[in-house]
């Protein structure tokens, strides 16, 4: 199979919902978003478009990821770990380069890792606040 690059928003639908086939699978990362996600569907769409905001800038994500992983970590007693981030990153990266290669394909891998830190480090911070 020939790749190309992330081009369009089915580009990113494909690789959202591969890599959450995966997650959901994943025996550290499947139950916290097995046990939080009601409506797969929804959630992969709405995932579509903060990727496609984040790699594209051409459209609008009104979602607050922050708050969203600091309601999952206190729901799951503050359990999520640098393990849970390198696990989903190593899983973001591999079904990047399964499907994808060229400059936005990489650009999806920079993002994901400051994001993740940006994540890992808030949740922590929250911690702190209660």
């Amino acid at each position: 199979m020939t790749k190309t690059d992330i081009k369009t928003r089915d580009d990113i639908f494909l690789l959202v919902s591969e890599f959450y086939k995966k997650v959901r699978r994943d025996n550290v990362l499947g139950p916290f978003f097995n046990d939080t996600i009601q409506d797969w569907d929804t959630h992969l769409q709405h995932l579509t478009t903060f990727w496609e905001s984040s790699l594209f800038l051409k459209t609008k994500y009104y979602g607050n990821p922050l708050e969203a992983h600091v309601k999952v970590d206190k729901a799951h007693n503050n359990s999520i770990t640098e393990l849970h981030f390198g696990l989903w990153l190593n899983l973001w990266f591999e079904t990047i380069d399964e499907l994808f290669e060229g400059d936005y394909a990489e650009n999806a891998k920079r993002r994901a890792r400051k994001m993740g830190t940006f994540l890992y480090l808030k949740i922590f911070e929250a911690r702190s606040i209660d």
